[in-house]
């Protein structure tokens, strides 16, 4: 396991440093992708002779057959089968991944370079550029987006191996962390995104790796598990912007281990580059130079909100208890809503109004766990409640720090206790509704102080304890058959069945279980509306699945429209057809969009309804000519 880590973590940045130096020398193109990845499996196989080290463990029929025969790995299997099935049966459905994430690595690879992009959605370019380049050579190579769900397949593989080193590491003890390490990947932000092409998973290995092999430095000294630690850290925080905070456990985990960065400068040079290139600081740097120093590159989203961090802490905790403690499945979606909006003081809501979201100002439960908003979930967090209120009422209490004059021991706690004080930093500025997805990083290396009282090892062989654990694992395989976006249940016929009914409740399954499915090629009618020969097409489009406009992948470009752009600047770009989103006017497009037409001297083509989220129902979409 730790050599499989060690070469993700190594081949995850070199894919990041690949992106950005195909950039630079504009070869960001199949051709590119081929040659770095030539040069990638030669550089392994060499160092596979220089150390004679296995790439795989030695396969070994009775030693797997003895440890899956055991309750809770067989139930992790299970799990992990289901929600490859998941993503193989279905395309990709994340909503964040075909609106932005997608569609910008589609912009550089037809610019064959890293661009910053002409739009009026400023996600596609201020966001952590990580998991878009481990992306990059699939869409290149295969021109296909189905097989990127193998990313966060690998990555869900490797949760188990890494939580129970990092526990055991961290004082949990081995049997404790043994049973923690098949229960804590069930949790929903990790296993909904198993099939999936969400981020969120993928970065947590990346937590648990960095923290994992700084621990091991500190006994080893050597630079294999060092420069991984480093590497594994600057991946962190290359995906998302609310990661960097978790730098703090890391940091204080490798302090032991600066010193050796000495030893070997030019190798420490050289990693020190790949971790630079791997990191947020390029992505950083581009945001700062467009928004005039603001490095995260959140200022047009965050326009005209006044942040109070005493008031978002409270909000955040509060916001993070309700969406890790909601059930599966909650049909009581609107009664929720009108309570939290009874019990809720008008002064507080109206001040949240104007620092957060709306979903996370009223405290939003959604009615089945998507992956687009479910935290650790239900199942884990209750188990994880019963067993640290189980121990509590013990005799003999475990301290954080067991030997408080040890220098070793104090270091050890500031490594446990970390973590929440990076958590607490991320609630005085976070404004999502998604909390509890967002953190997902963060819930493996929170949860180690909570395990440390000794009552917890007795606990884990107690029958109700067993039997709770394994009601979590029946809850989150239930919630991968019935899940919207991948159900692993013959939905189409159950549809047809309920085609006639006219309830309200089975009227809305219907529709969401219709959005998903569509939701892949949700553009599929204004493709079919277009002549055959049109290769570029203009859009005005804000948080939309842009990613089906370029099905296939490289046979068509998108162009996005902004308010700035006059038809000789269109026409410039090679622009003739402009799909129309009517919502852009009166927030981003001045006017209405009969006048915007006039201006523009555009003759509307087609009428096109769509229906891309289940929450807004169908939309009026306009596709247009320029004469």
């Amino acid at each position: 396991m730790p050599t499989l880590v060690l070469i993700w973590v190594w081949f995850c940045a070199y894919l990041n440093c690949a992106g950005w130096v195909l950039s630079a020398i504009h070869q960001l193109n199949a051709g590119g992708y081929a040659a770095a990845l030539a040069f990638w499996f030669v550089a392994l196989f060499i160092w596979k002779q220089k150390t004679s080290g296995r790439i795989f463990p030695r396969a070994c029929r009775q030693k797997f057959r003895r440890r899956f025969r055991k309750p809770f790995p067989l139930a992790f299997l299970i799990l992990a089968a289901m929600a490859f099935l998941g993503g193989a049966i279905y395309a990709p459905t994340n909503y964040d991944a075909l609106a932005y994430r997608l569609p910008r690595v589609l912009h550089w690879l037809a610019a064959d370079q890293w661009h910053w992009i002409h739009t009026i959605f400023p996600r596609v370019n201020a966001r952590g550029c990580g998991i878009e380049w481990v992306s990059a050579p699939f869409i290149a190579l295969l021109k296909t987006d189905r097989l990127l769900f193998l990313i966060n397949i690998v990555s869900f593989l490797f949760l188990p191996g890494l939580i129970f080193s990092v526990f055991t590491r961290l004082g949990v003890r081995r049997r404790v962390a043994w049973h923690w390490m098949w229960i804590l990947p069930t949790g929903y932000c990790f296993l909904l995104q198993a099939g999936s092409i969400g981020n969120d998973l993928f970065t947590a290995p990346f937590a648990l790796a960095a923290l994992d092999f700084a621990l091991r430095a500190k006994i080893s000294r050597s630079p294999r598990d060092f420069f991984a630690s480093v590497l594994a850290a600057a991946l962190l925080t290359g995906v998302k912007m609310t990661d960097p905070p978790l730098l703090l456990p890391w940091a204080i985990a490798i302090l032991p281990s600066l010193k050796l960065c000495l030893r070997w400068p030019a190798r420490t040079f050289l990693v020190g580059m790949l971790a630079l290139s791997a990191s947020i600081v390029p992505t950083a740097f581009f945001n700062a130079q467009h928004y005039h120093g603001d490095w995260t590159g959140m200022s047009p989203e965050n326009a005209g909100m006044k942040k109070n961090p005493a008031i978002l802490t409270v909000q955040n905790t509060v916001l993070c208890v309700v969406q890790n403690f909601s059930p599966p499945l909650f049909p009581f979606g609107k009664s929720w809503d009108g309570f939290v909006h009874k019990v809720m003081p008008g002064w507080w809501h109206e001040r949240l109004m104007g620092m957060m979201e709306p979903g996370g100002v009223n405290l939003h439960i959604d009615e089945v766990q998507i992956e687009e908003g479910a935290g650790l979930g239900f199942g884990v967090s209750a188990l994880l409640l019963a067993s640290v209120v189980a121990v509590a009422g013990k005799s003999r209490r475990m301290p954080v720090v067991q030997n408080p004059k040890s220098r070793e021991a104090l270091w050890l706690a500031a490594v446990r206790l970390s973590p929440w004080a990076a958590l607490l930093v991320l609630f005085t500025q976070a404004n999502a509704t998604t909390l509890g997805r967002t953190i997902a990083p963060y819930y493996a290396l929170l949860i180690p102080i909570l395990l440390l009282h000794p009552a917890h090892e007795k606990l884990a062989a107690r029958c109700w304890w067993r039997a709770a654990a394994f009601a979590v694992f029946v809850m989150a395989a239930g919630l991968l058959v019935v899940s919207p976006a991948r159900p692993l249940f013959p939905v189409g016929t159950f549809l047809e069945k309920i085609r006639g009914a006219s309830s309200p409740a089975l009227g809305r399954v219907r529709e969401v279980y219709s959005v998903y499915h569509e939701r892949n090629d949700a553009f599929a009618p204004v493709r079919d509306a277009l002549p055959p020969d049109i290769r570029i097409l203009g859009a005005i489009t804000f948080d939309d699945p842009e990613t089906s406009l370029w099905h296939p992948f490289g046979t068509r470009r998108v162009e996005h429209v902004t308010p700035q752009d006059t038809a000789a600047d269109l026409k410039a770009r090679g622009v003739e057809y402009i799909l129309v989103k009517p919502d852009a006017f009166g927030k981003w497009f001045d006017g209405t969009p009969d006048g915007w037409f006039k201006r523009m001297n555009a003759t509307v083509v087609q009428k096109i309804p769509l229906n891309l989220r289940a929450a807004d129902g169908v939309r009026d979409w306009y596709l247009v000519k320029l004469n």
